[in-house]
C-alpha cells in the first residue's frame, strides 16, 4: 500500500483518493493494491455520502419515471 488510510475529511483528501484509485486502476496490481483499493472504494463511498447526498425523489415522479420506463400507462377506473 502506498500509505495509510483515513477517512477523508476533506476535499483535497478525497480528490487525492480518487487520483490514487484510477493509478491503481491503470497498472496490474497486485494483492497488497487491490487490498488498497477497496479501502478506497469504502472511504470514497463514505466521503460521497457525507458529502454529497443523492435526494429521495418526488413519490409520485418516482412511479412515473419507473412506468415510463416499463412502457405502463395509467389507466383510469370511470
Amino acid at each position: 500500500m502506498k500509505k495509510n488510510r483515513t477517512v477523508l475529511k476533506s476535499e483535497q483528501e478525497y480528490e487525492s483518493a480518487l487520483q490514487r484509485l484510477d493509478e491503481i486502476f491503470d497498472v496490474e496490481s497486485g494483492l497488497d493494491e487491490d487490498k488498497e483499493a477497496d479501502l478506497l472504494v469504502l472511504l470514497i463511498e463514505k466521503y460521497e455520502e457525507d458529502n454529497y447526498p443523492i435526494p429521495d425523489p418526488d413519490p409520485v415522479e418516482a412511479i412515473k419515471f419507473i412506468m415510463e420506463q416499463k412502457s405502463l400507462k395509467y389507466l383510469s377506473k370511470h
